[in-house]
């Protein structure tokens, strides 16, 4: 293991919180650091360097000794080690959605309304009844959800894709009924028109799969709107999301790096930094070991100083570690990830199973409010 010193002034740097404590209380003054304006505590960071594709070190570094031991660091690097430790105790600012306010001092539970027929889970549920799909969402709502997820195009592997008019026609009436009733919306889309139209109908968010580069308009869309984004790693922004022929050198920094770099070109469109969210895209273009090595990483994307949402609802690794469970038979692994994503700092999950999973996050807060008051 290479001394800090010896870390080289080219290589990339990467934090992870370690060490986890549930509460600051009776340890030595400085030896724990807070996870954003949340109920996670830590002790330790993991600090690994990359260079050339390979990580040559990583060591853990207690947080009460963290600031001495980067400033051995050349000066680029030490800026970029307390930068990113920075970013993790940012407090995130909450969602101003008109009369709603969405906050992240504790998780919250976004739920998934597809209107397509042929999504992985759920495809043709409530294809062709913008009654019944709104009705579902009412029931999210009521269930606990603080956002709903509508989306008219399938994003599963190799899905056709529709014309922005068919898209528009299936959300819009959707849409149209759940904000007359004040339920707060994000639109799941990679099209500029989409977004357009689904915006003027009352959904208050954008979360595209392919973090503003499938469509050329849409980062100026979201920019004029002045709307929260949610952007997504996906390994290509053409029409299949999941092409990933090039694969990873390691995933979570590959990740990592992408959205770091979406984040940046998203503040200089004049996007604020604030109304923007990230999610790493479990299972898109992911083999078993790279979504596993995600859900194990996350903590590390709390790096990028913004909201981070996991979306790992029925999603295939589950089938994978559960004798292919289909995907309607994923529940029980459903919240088991969602749960570990709280676990780790993810501000927000995405779900089909709302009632389930906004009970695990009442439970996991119950736990976390419990550590904090232990004496």
């Amino acid at each position: 293991m290479l001394p800090l010193t010896d870390i080289p002034p080219d290589a990339r740097l990467y934090l992870k919180p370690t060490w986890f404590v549930p509460s600051p209380i009776g340890l030595p003054e400085g030896s724990a650091a807070r996870m954003g304006n949340g109920l996670i505590w830590f002790q330790g960071y993991e600090l690994t360097a990359r260079r050339g594709g390979e990580r040559p070190f990583r060591l853990t570094i207690p947080v009460a000794g963290f600031a001495d031991a980067v400033a051995r660091l050349p000066d680029a690097l030490a800026e970029r080690a307390l930068g990113l430790a920075a970013n993790i105790s940012a407090p995130r600012a909450p969602l101003v959605l008109g009369e709603r306010t969405i906050r992240f001092d504790a998780p919250q539970a976004m739920a998934i309304l597809n209107v397509t027929p042929d999504s992985f889970s759920d495809g043709g549920k409530h294809m062709d009844a913008p009654e019944a799909a709104a009705d579902a969402g009412f029931a999210m709502a009521s269930a606990g959800a603080a956002l709903i997820d509508v989306g008219g195009e399938s994003t599963r592997p190799r899905a056709e894709k529709i014309w922005e008019g068919d898209e528009i026609a299936r959300v819009v009436p959707v849409i149209e009924r759940l904000a007359a009733a004040g339920v707060p919306m994000s639109i799941d889309t990679r099209k500029a028109a989409v977004m357009e139209a689904a915006l003027a109908a009352g959904a208050k968010i954008v979360n595209d799969v392919s973090a503003l580069r499938h469509d050329p308009r849409s980062m100026e869309v979201v920019a004029a709107a002045g709307c929260p984004v949610i952007l997504m790693h996906a390994p290509s922004a053409g029409d299949d999301p999941h092409d990933n022929a090039a694969g990873y050198a390691d995933v979570v920094a590959d990740v990592f790096d992408m959205l770091e770099e979406r984040i940046e070109a998203c503040v200089a469109a004049g996007i604020a930094r604030d109304k923007i969210m990230v999610d790493p895209g479990l299972g898109f273009g992911n083999r078993l070991a790279e979504n596993l090595a995600l859900v194990n990483g996350l903590a590390t994307f709390q790096g990028l100083g913004v909201p981070l949402l996991f979306a790992g609802s029925r999603k295939r690794l589950i089938g994978a570690l559960s004798q292919e469970a289909p995907a309607a038979e994923r529940l029980g692994g459903s919240v088991a990830l969602a749960f570990r994503a709280v676990e780790l700092g993810a501000q927000m999950v995405r779900v089909h199973d709302v009632k389930e999973s906004v009970q695990a996050l009442h439970l996991w807060r119950g736990l976390a409010d419990a550590g904090l008051s232990a004496v």
